[in-house]
């Protein structure tokens, strides 16, 4: 079978058009929001006959993907080409408002996503749905996939953890699409909306080589600035809580959230404790010892020293890759080495707008993660026996939901 987006499917079904006849629709969209042919959605949307798109929306980093760092707005304008106004869904505002829905009665959705809680996408599908569900429009998923396939990590959000950057109590690897994930969504929080998915054709997210990217049938699009490879879909699960700490995540050179490090580090030393501390949370993956000098954000212009996350070619194995406990280890591991290592970013840096927590308990929706760490007598497998808990309890409540075997 050959394979196809819900974008592909839309433009080529009659039959799927039709039911959107007499509607006026509004496309989420950023760079990677493109047809088999690498056409941007909107255009090649606004091309049919039988399709009224009246107006987009754009989520964090841009439409046009051209806002590179995080926490960057972005401004309302008007496309130059198609004379509809592009609605900032990071800017003013986060959610949609009845503004911004009054050109439209169905929301096109077709953002690709990381598959991983924190990617802010995400939350764009949550507030696009409640939204949705408050003001009397239908909500349509575009699919596409999962890049991190069907494997699943790290702790669940905590209630009243919920923020941007966690939108709901579930692992931050979650091994859902966001059609499947909006379909779960809806039933966990009860939501009276028109909810439609346009499935993918051909996806089987466990097959090989790509395990979750069709990588003999797709280019990779970076879907935001730093999303640069297949490669960082795969490690970001666990690479941005780096994004909470004084450590660099590599943002500033070619392989950001690919690379951590931070310039009093010894690679050889923090990888081969990270081995002895825990060596099945290192198993799928490779770490190679990295040097690199980040040229912007956190210690630009300062040679740093760690290591790169190598989850792919033959070091890739999706059954046993952790993406989250990679990360967790090598923050244990620094602990372990340098006891009074500054690893947290401190109050003063209000991640995502947010005071009174830490960026990193943000990020993970809960303290557990940085008390674990830095408590000198809790071992990796006190940590495992919450993380068993909180994936089997997912795992049980996600699997109806899927869509594709």
């Amino acid at each position: 079978m050959s394979f196809q987006f819900g974008i592909d499917r839309l433009l080529q079904e009659d039959a799927l058009r039709r039911r959107l006849a007499g509607r006026r629709m509004g496309l989420v969209g950023h760079p990677a929001s493109v047809t088999a042919s690498l056409d941007h959605s909107l255009y090649a949307l606004a091309r049919l006959d039988d399709v009224n798109v009246t107006c987009a929306l754009g989520p964090q980093h841009g439409m046009r993907g051209d806002k590179q760092d995080n926490m960057i707005e972005t401004e309302d304008y008007r496309d130059p080409d198609l004379g509809i106004p592009i609605f900032s869904l990071y800017g003013e505002h986060r959610r949609p408002t009845e503004h911004m829905f009054e050109p439209l009665d169905v929301v096109l959705y077709d953002l690709q996503d990381l598959g991983c809680r924190v990617y802010t996408y995400l939350t764009t599908l949550v507030y696009v749905l409640e939204e949705a569900a408050r003001y009397g429009k239908a909500v349509w998923v575009l699919d596409r996939p999962n890049p991190s396939g069907r494997p699943i990590d790290g702790l669940t959000l905590r209630s009243g953890w919920e923020s941007f950057v966690g939108a709901a109590e579930f692992p931050m690897v979650h091994g859902l699409t966001m059609g499947e994930l909006g379909a779960w969504y809806i039933h966990h929080k009860k939501l009276d909306v028109e909810y439609h998915v346009v499935e993918m054709k051909g996806y089987a997210p466990s097959e090989g080589p790509g395990f979750g990217w069709p990588v003999a049938q797709r280019p990779w699009i970076n879907p935001s600035p730093n999303a640069a490879s297949l490669n960082m879909a795969r490690a970001y699960g666990g690479s941005v809580m780096v994004e909470g700490t004084t450590l660099s995540e590599g943002r500033g050179t070619t392989r950001a959230l690919e690379l951590i490090g931070a310039p009093d580090l010894n690679a050889n030393d923090l990888i081969a404790e990270m081995q002895r501390l825990a060596p099945d949370w290192l198993r799928g993956c490779k770490l190679r010892p990295a040097w690199f000098e980040p040229t912007f954000h956190k210690h630009v212009g300062t040679l740093c020293e760690g290591f790169q996350i190598h989850a792919e070619m033959d070091f890739f194995d999706p059954e046993v890759f952790k993406s989250w406990r990679v990360t967790a280890l090598a923050f244990k591991a620094i602990r372990s080495l340098y006891p009074d290592y500054p690893i947290w970013r401190g109050l003063d840096f209000k991640y995502e707008y947010t005071d009174g927590h830490p960026a990193i308990d943000i990020i993970n929706g809960s303290d557990e993660l940085r008390l674990w760490v830095d408590d000198a007598t809790a071992a990796p497998d006190d940590l495992d026996r919450q993380l068993t808990k909180d994936l089997a309890a997912w795992r049980d409540e996600s699997t109806p939901f899927h869509l594709y075997p």
